[in-house]
């Protein structure tokens, strides 16, 4: 016999709010019933802490919240639990080979988010996410410390997907190279993975990876569903994303979130 969920680990863009970004009302019921079925909901993302402080209130949040793919972790209340930065010595370097495949660059470090163009492709619209602009500096010399995730932004899709291949060759056990969308390549410490954000859960809850599902939808969540009983990818995914989960629900803009909690989390009566 199956046992029952204990926790359910939720990516956020493309996942838990539609393609506008909004968290629709069956998510927040969604979630609600989660927590009346004593199931724990936790949420992971490639944003920064305050880019998610827009969820805790409607979803009720009490578990720790891991920003930057697990780069950071804080409570709700934004008070940091643990962080995993990037050595400073890769730091230039992974700047260069994001730079060398034409792709812009943005910094993040603690509550701080650096870009150097603020016409940048994307910028505006991460600014409208995570409601806080980016501080524009003209350059990135003098940031080396303590820098959480370095961010490579190209529309053109086929060339991240090659700067990611490229940053995992070069750089190999010194950081996590991964794909939050499709346009942005996101570089992060090695344990700043959604993997590690699910045996950091476990870890903290005494849950056994059968007890846990987790839901997404590009391929930095693939190594939350290897380390998950129950994995669930959303209907926007690759194909290549859905072939990694057990069990395929709607897009992010057909409720996909919550019929997946509908349909696969919540208990049976």
């Amino acid at each position: 016999m199956t046992p029952p969920i204990r926790l359910m680990l939720a990516d956020v863009d493309g996942t838990l709010v539609t393609g506008d970004k909004v968290l629709t009302d069956r998510a927040i019921e969604a979630v609600q019933a989660l927590h009346s079925a004593g199931t724990l909901f936790a949420i992971t993302s490639g944003r920064p802490p305050r880019g998610m402080s827009m969820l805790i209130e409607p979803l009720r949040l009490s578990t720790p919240i891991a920003a930057f793919n697990g780069g950071l972790f804080v409570n709700p209340d934004m008070s940091v639990i643990e962080q995993h930065v990037i050595p400073p010595q890769v730091v230039a370097p992974a700047i260069a080979l994001l730079e060398s495949f034409g792709l812009d660059v943005w910094l993040y470090r603690g509550a701080d988010w650096f870009v150097r163009d603020s016409r940048g492709p994307h910028v505006d619209r991460e600014a409208w996410t995570v409601r806080f602009a980016p501080t524009l500096v003209t350059g990135y010399d003098d940031l080396t410390e303590d820098i959480a995730k370095i961010v490579g932004v190209s529309d053109d899709h086929d060339t991240v997907a090659a700067a990611a291949s490229a940053a995992h060759q070069r750089f190999a056990e010194h950081v996590s190279a991964a794909r939050s969308q499709p346009y942005y390549l996101d570089i992060t410490h090695p344990q700043a993975n959604k993997g590690t954000v699910v045996r950091y859960l476990a870890s903290r809850y005494h849950l056994r990876a059968e007890q846990i599902a987790t839901i997404g939808d590009m391929p930095n969540d693939v190594l939350m569903f290897a380390h998950s009983g129950l994995s669930i990818v959303m209907g926007n995914a690759s194909t290549d994303v859905q072939r990694c989960a057990r069990r395929v629900t709607t897009g992010n803009d057909d409720e996909g979130f919550a019929n997946a909690v509908q349909r696969f989390v919540l208990p049976r009566g």
